[in-house]
This record gives structure tokens, C-alpha cells and sequence, in this order.
């Protein structure tokens, strides 16, 4: 009797344990369904996120515009390849009657300014009947005055800030500092040149005189691109060149500027086209997200690190 008792235990305690099983696999698959239907609703709100973003209908006559705000950068939302986007999508578009970057910068990569005055000549080559104006709110500066010079027009606001027609590396020196605290610096490099612009080394007289032969290449590129772009336009004087900033009434009075005007201004009297279609690259939902979780911190200490010894000209 007690190993029947026995063994009836362990067929219940086997039977049980198997319906705890059954019950604990079911959960399991449960979550995984959910999990599984999550991430393609996650996959699908990202999609169609990023379609109303940048799906932008344009089918009759209206301004597409582009805005360029903020430091022309590399990783920022005014890089190259954003405005780029913007302003192919903007040719493209079939009920486009005129093209407006709006512009709010006060400059920043030259490399990038670069990139996007090349586009800006070539779409205006390949779409003659569409006409490229560049507005100007509170800025264009530097490198953001680079840019709007490739434009048929440019349009300001008499206390627009327009110009700084110049080139600036920026860099410091804490040597006396470290002199002071007891400091040793030590940077070992193959390269006599390697430590260039090392803000913790003396500047040698070489260094600085490469510099400033580097900058003036830049800034003879500058000039030229802002000579092309606006031609017998400029009312040259010795220093608009020099780097120094005008509003904008003084902006027109040189030939930097064509007229006073805004976005709605443009679109309403110059293209007759006035409804405005934004057609400015927005960032998705997963950089938004990016961004929150400190991918931007981290990209802008790294940033902050690599500016310590060396910084790249700057159009601004």
C-alpha cells in the first residue's frame, strides 16, 4: 500500500509539474506574440512616420521651400546631405513654381557650404524654368552667405545680418597654465607636424604661418564662389571681403542682397505661387529617439575631444 501511495505522489507531482510547464510555455509564447507584434506596429509607425515627414504634396502651383538653419555641419539637420534631400525633392515635385532655402545660419563647414553651392548650380542648370531665391531671416553669415550666393536671387530683411566673407580656425593655448600648475605635457608623434595646432605646445612660427596660408586658400575659394554667384552685382569696396557683417540694407546698398522680401512675400509676388510647401528633411522617429537616449551626447563630447587639438576652418 505505501508504494502504491508512493507512486500515485510522484504521477501527480509529474502530472502537475507538466501542467505548470504548459502553463509557463504558454505565457512565454503569449509574450512573444505580443513582443513580436510591438516591434512590427514599432516598424510600421516609423515607416509611415517617415513618409508623412517627408511625403510632401505639392501636384498644383506652389513655393517649395527648404530651410537651412542653425551651424552648417556634418551631423547636424543643416548638413549638406539634408539641404541636398530638401532641394532635389523640391525640383522634382511637379507642381513646383519656384524654389525658396530659407536661410537662418551663421555658417559653419566650408566643406559642406561647398557641397551644397555645387547642387544648388546644378539643379538651377537642370531645371532653367524653376527659379532658386534665397530668404534671409535673422542671418546668413559665413558660410550660410556661401551658400545663398548661389541662388538667382537673395531676399533680406533690412536688419538681416549678412556677409562675414571669411575664414577662422579656431584653436587656444593653455601652455603658461600648465607651466604654472606643473604640467608636463608629453605627445609623442611621427610627424613633425602631427601635433599641429596642439593647444597644450607652443605654437611654432611655421605652424602659424601654414595656417594662415591654409585659411587664405579657403578664403580666396570663398570670394571666388561669392564673385560667381552674384557677378556684376557686387558693388566691391576694400572691405567686403574682410569678414565684416552688414545688415541688411547695407547688404542690398553693395549688391550682396537683391531686395527686401520673406518667404511669403516671394511666393505671393515673385513666383505667384502662394501656397508654401515645406519640402525640409525631417529627422525620424528612431534619430529622434537616438537622440534622447545620448547618442548626441556622446557624439558632442567626442566632438568637444577631437576640437582640443585640432579645429577645422570654419566659415563663420
Amino acid at each position: 500500500m505505501a508504494e502504491e501511495g508512493w507512486e500515485r505522489r510522484a504521477l501527480e507531482a509529474l502530472a502537475n509539474d507538466i501542467v505548470v510547464e504548459r502553463r509557463r510555455a504558454r505565457r512565454w509564447s503569449i509574450f512573444f506574440r505580443f513582443l513580436t507584434l510591438g516591434v512590427v506596429a514599432f516598424g510600421l509607425f516609423l515607416m509611415l512616420g517617415n513618409f508623412a515627414a517627408r511625403g510632401h504634396p505639392c501636384t498644383d502651383a506652389c513655393t517649395a521651400v527648404v530651410a537651412l538653419d542653425g551651424e552648417i555641419d556634418h551631423d547636424g539637420q543643416a548638413s549638406a546631405d539634408n539641404i541636398i534631400e530638401g532641394l532635389k525633392a523640391a525640383f522634382e515635385s511637379p507642381g513646383t513654381r519656384g524654389v525658396v532655402l530659407r536661410i537662418n545660419s551663421p555658417g559653419g563647414s566650408p566643406v559642406q557650404a561647398g557641397r551644397i553651392y555645387g547642387e544648388m548650380q546644378r539643379l538651377r542648370a537642370k531645371h532653367p524654368k524653376i527659379p532658386l531665391h534665397a530668404v534671409v531671416e535673422e542671418m546668413a553669415a559665413s558660410g550660410a552667405y556661401y551658400v545663398a550666393a548661389a541662388a538667382d536671387r537673395i531676399y533680406v530683411d533690412p536688419a538681416s545680418l549678412v556677409g562675414s566673407i571669411g575664414v577662422i580656425i579656431d584653436s587656444f593655448g593653455v601652455v603658461d597654465a600648465m607651466e604654472k600648475i606643473g604640467v608636463e605635457r608629453r605627445a609623442i608623434t611621427a610627424g613633425e607636424n602631427k601635433a599641429f595646432l596642439d593647444p597644450f605646445s607652443p605654437l611654432p612660427d611655421r605652424q602659424r604661418a601654414y595656417a594662415g596660408e591654409m585659411i587664405e586658400d579657403i578664403h580666396r575659394q570663398f570670394i571666388a564662389a561669392v564673385k560667381g554667384g552674384r557677378g556684376d552685382r557686387l558693388k566691391e569696396t576694400p572691405e567686403m571681403f574682410s569678414g565684416r557683417v552688414w545688415n541688411g540694407q547695407r547688404a542690398v546698398e553693395l549688391g550682396l542682397a537683391d531686395a527686401y522680401g520673406s518667404v511669403e512675400s516671394v511666393a505671393r509676388d515673385v513666383f505667384q505661387a502662394e501656397e508654401i510647401v515645406d519640402f525640409t528633411p525631417e529627422e525620424d522617429l528612431a534619430t529622434r529617439i537616438a537622440r534622447r537616449l545620448g547618442t548626441e551626447a556622446g557624439r558632442f563630447t567626442l566632438k568637444a575631444l577631437r576640437s582640443a587639438s585640432f579645429s577645422a576652418p570654419m566659415l563663420r
